[in-house]
């Protein structure tokens, strides 16, 4: 039996309700005032992950910070507590931990806590990615959009997760945007695109230029503040939000029902699985980071992975190999922390067609 574990956090101070009922009518503040004294401990016991060729359990590991905390807090003490939740998954017996969320964004995105551990560490970024490009593109065939004509913009193109993405759309797509705010390392990402796929990209640092005429956004910057706002899309746009903290707005999702926003895939996990906490995701489905981290127990590839911030084309196609071969798959998209339903998208769907079918004023 392999075995793993995986650190959670509340992403928010109202999702440590989840865990403890108890604070739910708490302020924000005072919950988060109070949780940052809590050591991490154990959540959950996973059990039921059976593949075709192996079977795995696991932990779910808390580390009682909040994204802001992680953000705002000492960067050295955020770590320290990081590294904490490790050492409970030493002792519980896993043999790799992956990092959760933003615990995989703080300082060098897991090295320093790799460092300091003695299982191996994976963040679960190749994994979201794989399956952040999957979702766009069965998201791009249910709203009946051509992938291979639309035009496509990658927002951070010049930083590693970024170049992976527009390096593995280049063989897909015939018009491809780049977008960061160095045009300079711009023109380096697209001379090897150009040798490597024989595509010749835009590439430009005006944001809202790019966005405004994108039919499918990937948006994969370190930006700290959100850069795509409602008023920023054309009608029907498809976003894959890959970064954190977002790029994407909250705003976009509450004012523009004609375009659709995803965070990357959920996924299936094989077997009859127990998670023994409910994230609000349906029965047996996961995220992908906690999927990598679970697919490299099943394969027994005990071994540091996707860390630091470079993340390179092939480490991504290794994983939707060995996620393949164990019977992990797509299921489903999210978006701001919970699913979206097939209904919503058909909903979506009607009102692009509305709104397009719109005649222009002033025309009779």
């Amino acid at each position: 039996m392999e075995k793993f574990a995986f650190v959670v956090h509340p992403i928010t101070a109202s999702d440590v309700s989840r865990k403890f009922p108890f604070t739910k009518n708490w302020s924000d503040g005072f919950v988060e005032s109070l949780i940052k004294f809590i050591p991490p401990f154990k959540v959950s016991h996973v059990s039921g992950i059976v593949s075709p060729h192996n079977e795995s359990e696991g932990w779910f590991v808390g580390c009682p910070l909040t994204s802001r905390q992680m953000v705002e807090m000492p960067e050295q003490y955020v770590i320290k507590k990081i590294i904490k939740a490790g050492k409970i998954a030493e002792r519980l017996g896993a043999k790799i931990l992956g990092l959760g969320a933003f615990t995989s964004v703080v300082g060098d995105a897991g090295i320093t806590i790799a460092k300091n551990l003695n299982i191996a560490v994976t963040s679960g970024n190749s994994y979201t990615v794989a399956t952040a490009l999957e979702g766009t593109r069965q998201a791009a065939k249910m709203l009946g959009l051509n992938m291979e004509r639309a035009n496509v913009v990658v927002l951070g193109a010049t930083g590693s997760v970024g170049a992976a993405c527009a390096q593995i759309l280049a063989r897909e797509v015939r018009y491809l945007t780049l977008v960061a705010r160095s045009e300079a390392k711009l023109e380096k990402v697209a001379g090897q695109i150009l040798r490597s796929t024989g595509l010749a990209v835009k590439v430009t640092a005006n944001t809202k230029g790019a966005l405004k005429a994108a039919d499918i956004v990937i948006a994969v910057t370190s930006a700290i503040d959100t850069l795509i706002e409602p008023e920023d899309l054309k009608i029907g746009a498809i976003v894959c939000d890959v970064a954190r903290p977002r790029n994407v707005s909250r705003r976009v999702v509450e004012a523009r029902d004609d375009v659709l926003v995803i965070e990357g895939g959920v996924v299936e996990i094989p077997g009859d699985v127990d998670f023994g906490i409910n994230f609000g995701f349906p029965p047996r489905t996961a995220y992908a980071c906690m999927a990598e981290t679970m697919i490299l127990a099943l394969e027994k590839r005990y071994e540091n992975f996707s860390l630091g911030r470079d993340l390179t084309v092939k480490q991504i196609e290794t994983i939707e190999k060995l996620a393949a071969k164990h019977g992990f798959r797509l299921a489903g998209f999210r978006s701001f922390e919970r699913a979206v339903t097939a209904a919503e998208i058909e909903s979506v769907k009607e009102k692009i067609r509305a709104k397009i079918a719109l005649p222009k004023e002033g025309i009779c």
